[in-house]
């Protein structure tokens, strides 16, 4: 197999390996595509070659009890991003509060490894939560936000987040158990909601997730 060279672009390298030596493996879960022509994707060295639907399978047996929703009344560019780390944690599932369309651009394509839910009205997500006994905790910067660094977080919940600039609606505020913040130290108001996305699943994971009982796979 060859190793990764530096591609188009004047940062970015190519990502992945080349086609696969041959004899070639013959397991079901492997794409004959992939390793006739290389796997560039952006994916564990353990998926190398592996077809979407048995990466899926696979991380299904081990999702975590967490799951993220976002609201997206303004399309916000930060959605794919906040995606993207829901993929990094293999939570659960991903809501999409509000529009359907969302912007896919900065998930990278891990909204294919994902269950994505779609609830029309905050009112409909709210619902969704009861029937299935999820906590819905609110990450803003609000007036009412309790400190995110000494909360004792559910391990079953879900984790919401509002627009970049606008926050939280005030409906996705009413219906969260909880808000949290994420304790600042500079002039800024707030952060990048990516970036308070990252924040909070890593909260939740230090408090759940241990490394003894969760080995790297």
């Amino acid at each position: 197999m060859t190793q990764s060279s530096v591609g188009p672009g004047e940062f970015y390298q190519v990502v992945g390996v080349g086609p696969h030596s041959k004899p070639w493996p013959t397991d079901n879960h492997f794409d004959l595509e992939l390793l006739e022509q290389g796997d560039r994707r952006n994916v564990l060295d353990k998926y190398r070659y592996w077809k979407v639907e048995a990466i899926v399978a696979d991380l299904d047996t081990k999702r975590h009890d967490l799951q993220i929703a976002i609201e997206n009344w303004q399309h916000d560019l930060n959605i794919g991003s906040i995606v993207r780390t829901a993929n990094a944690f293999n939570v659960s599932a991903v809501h999409i509060v509000g529009k359907r369309d969302w912007n896919r651009r900065g998930a990278m394509v891990t909204d294919r490894y994902l269950t994505v839910h779609h609830h029309a009205t905050v009112e409909e997500f709210k619902t969704w939560c009861d029937e299935n006994e999820l906590p819905i905790i609110g990450i803003d910067n609000l007036p009412i936000s309790k400190s995110l660094e000494s909360a004792d977080l559910p391990k079953k919940c879900v984790m919401l987040f509002g627009q970049e600039g606008a926050g939280m609606s005030e409906e996705g505020v009413a219906v969260c158990y909880v808000v949290l913040a994420i304790s600042q130290y500079g002039s800024t108001r707030s952060m990048n909601a990516s970036a308070a996305g990252a924040i909070a699943m890593y909260a939740w994971a230090m408090q759940h997730l241990n490394p003894v009982n969760h080995p790297k796979n």
